[in-house]
């Protein structure tokens, strides 16, 4: 009889670990910090003015900002106008829990890739990123301050030296496009 209980408890014991191995983990859920990034979500029309060598004068663009499928990253969609003509770009933002920091990396049609790392406070992100600019390296800031629910604006400064002199690279004003008023619903007869 010991004998018979000690194998039933074994396999009840057997049992409970084989019913857990087999239970699938809970999916993440995006954190407070993803849930920041929502303030860009919708489709943006920006204006400004491009400081950068051999790049000056005015700019324009289209933003659309989506959830990724899982709610982990924005994916945009831009259409650019500028001193060198028009182009497009698809970027990802999102954050990462090991640097605690968020990210930001950028694909354009000219062939530029971009690679940031960025904070908030408030309603202040700064990015920061490292590039190249005509053979040479170059630090780059970004500035984005949240004015209203449906207006921001960019600003971007460089520095050839590290970090040590800043000079004004871009700046713009983003507007959130007006959402399309709903179609009246047809009359059927």
């Amino acid at each position: 009889m010991k004998r018979s209980i000690g194998f039933l408890a074994i396999c009840v014991l057997l049992l409970g670990v084989s019913v857990k191995a087999q239970a699938p983990p809970a999916m993440p859920k995006p954190g407070p910090e993803v849930q920041k990034m929502a303030y860009f979500l919708g489709t943006w029309t920006e204006t400004g003015k491009s400081m950068m060598p051999g790049m000056s004068g005015p700019m324009s663009s289209t933003q659309k900002w989506e959830w990724m499928p899982g709610g982990f990253f924005l994916i945009n969609h831009s259409d650019q106008k500028g001193s060198m003509g028009s182009g497009k770009s698809v970027a990802v933002m999102g954050w990462d829990p090991d640097s605690k920091m968020y990210t930001y990396n950028e694909f354009a049609s000219d062939g530029h890739a971009i690679t940031a790392k960025g904070t908030v406070s408030g309603d202040i992100w700064n990015w920061t990123a490292d590039m190249m600019m005509d053979g040479k390296p170059m630090k780059t800031k970004v500035t984005v301050t949240q004015g209203t629910k449906t207006k921001y604006t960019f600003k971007l400064e460089m520095s050839s030296d590290g970090g040590t002199t800043w000079m004004p690279g871009m700046e713009s004003t983003i507007t959130k496009a007006a959402a399309a008023p709903a179609a009246a619903p047809t009359k059927k007869n």
